[in-house]
């Protein structure tokens, strides 16, 4: 196993109804973040045989609602090594939206081009390498 810049892991996840925060079924911004901490996490096990720890968040943006109804696409890529730290971007992506309407409460649509809902930078430290 070996950490190297560029490598990306990514995730896909239905918004279920059950996360609707807010009207018009929006979905709060710290649901984001814990998706970020999803992949980050596959990427600490696939690089460092560790689940590692999330240090720090930085540049977070929230750039397009998230709704109940939503497909997402969670994407993390690894931007710098260090010793025991990992930097990775994270990047969520609508890529399908409910469409419900009185007469198909179901209806729901892939998009034509990904809406980017949340981007952001964190840190994640993991345990020293062991010779």
């Amino acid at each position: 196993m070996s950490a190297t810049v560029g490598e990306r892991v990514t995730h896909r996840r239905y918004v279920p109804y059950s996360h609707a925060h807010y009207a018009g079924n929006l979905v709060d911004g710290a649901y984001s973040l814990g998706l970020f901490g999803d992949v980050a996490t596959e990427m600490c096990i696939r690089t460092d045989g560790d689940e590692g720890l999330f240090a720090s968040y930085s540049d977070v943006q929230f750039r397009e609602p998230v709704r109940a109804g939503d497909v997402l696409e969670i994407t993390a890529e690894l931007t710098r090594v260090g010793r025991r730290s990992r930097v990775m971007d994270f990047v969520v992506l609508v890529v399908a939206r409910g469409r419900a309407t009185e007469d198909a409460p179901g209806a729901a649509a892939v998009l034509d081009e990904p809406l980017v809902a949340t981007t952001a930078t964190g840190t994640v430290v993991v345990p020293p390498a062991t010779a």
